[in-house]
Formats: C-alpha cells, sequence, structure tokens
C-alpha cells in the first residue's frame, strides 16, 4: 500500500510538471518575439531627424513633432529605415513622411508637424494703391510662419521700393501678390544695350517700347529702327546675350 501511494503521488508530481509546462509554453507563444518587430519610438526619431535635417536653413526657429504611431501595429525589424516625402508633401506645417523598409519590405506613412517661428512683415499703417513702399511702412511681428498665407515677407529689402497693388489696412500680413515690383525700365526711356557674346562686349543707346521689372524681357528700338529683345536691370541697362 505505501508503495503503491508512493506512485501516486509521483505520477501527480509529473503531471503538475507538464501542466506549468504547457502553461509556459502558451504564454511564450502568445508574446510577440521583441527582437524580431521594429521599436516604433525608433521610427518617429528617424522622422524627426529627417525633417530637422530637411528644414536647416528655415527663417525662424524651428521645431518637428512626429505623430504618434499606433502601437498594435507589428513591423519586422529594418535594418536600415529610409524615410522619404510623399509627392505634394512638404516640410512646413501638418505635413505626412513616408517610411520604407527594403528587406523586409513594407513602407508606412505618418503625419509630423513643422513648426517655423519666426518674424514677418505687416502693414505699420493703411496703404494706399499705388504707394511706393519704404521702410516707415513696415512693421516685424513674430509668429508661426507656417500658419499664414504663402508668399509672405521676411525680410524689409523684398518689400521696400515695391508698389502697393492693393490698399490695405494696418496690420495686415504683407505677400506677394499685394506689392508688385516696380519697373527698372519705363516704356519711351532711353537706355543702354549691353550685348555681350564670347570674348567680347558692345554697347548701345536705344528706347524701351514697354515697361519692365528687373529681370523680365523688355523690347529696345535702336538707332537703325531694328527691334531687339533683352533683360532689364537697374539704371537702365538691357542685357542681350548670344
Amino acid at each position: 500500500m505505501a508503495s503503491h501511494s508512493i506512485v501516486k503521488q509521483f505520477l501527480a508530481f509529473c503531471t503538475g510538471i507538464l501542466l506549468l509546462a504547457g502553461s509556459a509554453l502558451s504564454h511564450a507563444e502568445a508574446m510577440p518575439n521583441t527582437d524580431q518587430t521594429q521599436n516604433l519610438t525608433s521610427i518617429r526619431k528617424k522622422v524627426e531627424e529627417f525633417l530637422t535635417v530637411q528644414t536647416a536653413g528655415y527663417p525662424g526657429r524651428v521645431t518637428v513633432t512626429a505623430g504618434a504611431i499606433d502601437n498594435n501595429l507589428k513591423l519586422a525589424k529594418c535594418p536600415a529605415l529610409e524615410v522619404f516625402m510623399p509627392q505634394g508633401s512638404r516640410a512646413w506645417g501638418k505635413t505626412n513622411v513616408g517610411v520604407r523598409c527594403n528587406a523586409p519590405a513594407w513602407t508606412i506613412y505618418m503625419q509630423a508637424t513643422v513648426n517655423v517661428v519666426g518674424q514677418y512683415l505687416v502693414a505699420a499703417a493703411p496703404l494706399a494703391q499705388g504707394r511706393v513702399v519704404d521702410s516707415g511702412d513696415l512693421l516685424f511681428e513674430s509668429g508661426d510662419l507656417a500658419q499664414l498665407p504663402p508668399g509672405i515677407f521676411t525680410d524689409p529689402e523684398q518689400a521696400i521700393g515695391r508698389i502697393v497693388n492693393i490698399s490695405m489696412n494696418a496690420g495686415t500680413v504683407l505677400r506677394q501678390e499685394m506689392l508688385k515690383a516696380s519697373p527698372v525700365v519705363q516704356q519711351g526711356q532711353t537706355v543702354t544695350l549691353i550685348t555681350r557674346g564670347k570674348g567680347f562686349s558692345i554697347s548701345a543707346e536705344g528706347h524701351a517700347l514697354n515697361n519692365a521689372t528687373d529681370g523680365q524681357l523688355v523690347r529696345v528700338k535702336v538707332a537703325n529702327g531694328q527691334v531687339v529683345s533683352g533683360i532689364a536691370r537697374n539704371g537702365g541697362k538691357i542685357e542681350v546675350s548670344f
């Protein structure tokens, strides 16, 4: 009887060991192998590093924040992450960024925000249409440039000398379409044609047939009646190249 009791105790002990082993195996199978899955925090860090490089040289203090990634997302571990801007996206304001892996192959897209805090120009006083802008018409304000309309001015030299295209109130954020460039050449003005070629340069006078701002094309009538075209420059000079 004692021998029979010992056998029963031994069998019960073995059964317990098998149950514990089975439980441990099931638990191990349920847990993901973290050594084989991509760390999501490293993806966000890579995106922020990428955008920091892309925004180098922006006019202001730049902060970059990568959006959250769903913690339930399981990606195969990648030895070389590649970050890129999808077509139509840019590193400005709220944007989309792509992250891909070539081997193993997968691609995800995530949101990010680029804030650019800096100074921009506003009208210091009401500006009437046709007024030529001078330094007294301009005032700096600070804010997130990425939240402003496109075409703003951040440097007074960009706006001084331009002509007010539409009347505006004080405090209006100045944009490119509101101020047109002043012509450097007026129709009928006597101008100097400078013709350059390989190893030579010739100057001649003529009369402009149209108004033109710096860098625009202007037609000029010379003394013999011929009409030539060139690029208008400050000081009444017209560049003609061959």
